[in-house]
């Protein structure tokens, strides 16, 4: 006959207060003392009691933070424990969450679980079914307290509040971390974002900009110490830098926005000519698509009656020629009926638009203009940059600052190394 596989059984006591612990035999002894003496009565199973001791004395059964149950979950994710034996339930957890994830765990490593006076034995088929019994009235527990987080949540962003989380880039969290607070130097190079999209009208070249100026997103570190963010843009973080509605002092529910208890960082001009212009684009979601046939107005061109964008499409006729227009997404989507432009063939559209600015550049008048507004521009972007200069020499100044700190503490660690 083959001979049983030995059952490595790990018994865990506990007692809430730490009154009587002094005692020679004490609670926890009576505890392992039932709990050997059941594991002595398996024997013939194999099971066998592991010789260190699991006894948490004067630790609430109420939470994980335990040190003799941390070095048992520990045992049992390395391998070295087959069956868990206590004396009761509560024993090993009053919280019934605690108990299904630490079962989920048991389940997950095949370690079996025994409740030494009240029948409780995972590796019966009963014992089995009052444990998914249990399971389920946990994840029960589990999505009620869910619900409950989220309408918190939802009541407080419907009365504008910061309902926690990392700040974007602009903002702080004030002390407390209930609220948003105004980061000025941010907040700065966030209104130029705004006028560098409006300017190259590119998500991808607006990136290049960024890269050219060496700019981040928000770094952030969290309370224990872990850092998070201060990667490169692309363009889908662009994207929802310039289509987050916190930069305007809203707050958003699912589909709808709030006023916010935040100030504003940029105005609501500036942030309705980013969206229309990113609406013309065809822009969702960052996603950026190639302009394989060349066509002149794309991301310029849209219909006035849909107020929507026009996107340039292509059919091929006559065996391989290829006819190109553009046409309205909107039409498109809900059909022509609704559109009275329809489609545009390209060819004559852009035709038509290049015409206008070859006689556009003949009036010298309008020439000067469009010299003295792109010197307006220029000025603004140099201020600007000062503006940018400034911030800059500032944050130069305060490394400069830690890194003599630095310097002046290796110094004096030297010289009390060698004394």
């Amino acid at each position: 006959m083959p001979e049983r596989p030995t059952i490595r059984c790990a018994i865990y006591t506990r007692k809430s207060t730490e009154e009587g612990l002094e005692q020679e035999f004490n609670t926890l002894d009576a505890q392992r003392e039932s709990a050997e003496a059941y594991i002595a009565s398996q024997r013939a199973e194999g099971w066998m009691a592991l010789p260190e001791r699991y006894d948490d004395g004067g630790f609430t059964g109420g939470n994980m933070e335990r040190p003799a149950l941390k070095r048992l979950m520990a045992d049992v994710e390395a391998g070295k424990v087959d069956c868990i034996v206590v004396y009761k339930v509560d024993r090993l957890s009053r919280s019934l969450m605690d108990f299904a994830r630490m079962m989920e765990t048991f389940d997950k490593r095949r370690v079996s679980f025994v409740s030494v006076t009240q029948q409780f034995n995972t590796t019966n088929s009963m014992g089995r079914l009052t444990l998914n019994i249990l399971l389920s009235f946990a994840q029960f527990e589990r999505e009620i307290i869910s619900e409950r987080t989220r309408d918190k949540i939802a009541a407080a962003r419907r009365k504008g509040k910061w309902s926690g989380g990392r700040p974007i880039l602009g903002y702080d969290l004030a002390p407390g971390g209930r609220r948003l607070i105004v980061n000025e130097d941010e907040a700065a190079r966030v209104r130029t974002i705004f006028e560098l999209y409006l300017d190259h009208q590119s998500l991808i070249e607006t990136v290049k900009a960024l890269d050219a100026r060496g700019w981040i997103n928000k770094r952030w570190t969290a309370k224990d110490g872990h850092e998070s963010g201060g990667r490169r843009f692309d363009k889908s973080s662009l994207f929802h830098l310039l289509t987050n509605v916190l930069y305007i002092g809203k707050i958003t529910l699912k589909k709808e926005v709030f006023d916010g208890e935040h100030p504003a960082i940029v105005n609501v001009e500036t942030f309705q000519r980013v969206q229309a212009l990113l609406h013309r684009n065809g822009i969702s979601g960052g996603k950026h698509v190639r302009n394989q046939f060349g066509a002149l107005l794309k991301g310029l061109i849209h219909c006035v009656p849909c107020k929507c964008a026009m996107a340039h499409t292509h059919t091929l006729k006559n065996g391989n020629k290829r006819y190109r227009y553009y046409v309205c997404m909107n039409a498109q989507k809900r059909g022509w009926h609704d559109c009275p432009s329809k489609s545009i063939p390209a060819p004559e559209i852009e035709r038509f638009v290049l015409e206008q600015i070859r006689t556009m550049c003949k009036d010298s008048n309008l020439v000067a203009e469009t010299i003295r507004q792109t010197r307006k521009q220029t000025d603004k972007r140099i201020r600007e940059l000062e503006t940018e200069r400034a911030a800059l020499e500032k944050d130069l100044l305060r490394h400069s600052d830690d890194m003599r700190k630095l310097a002046g503490q290796v110094s004096r660690n030297a010289t009390a190394v060698d004394r």
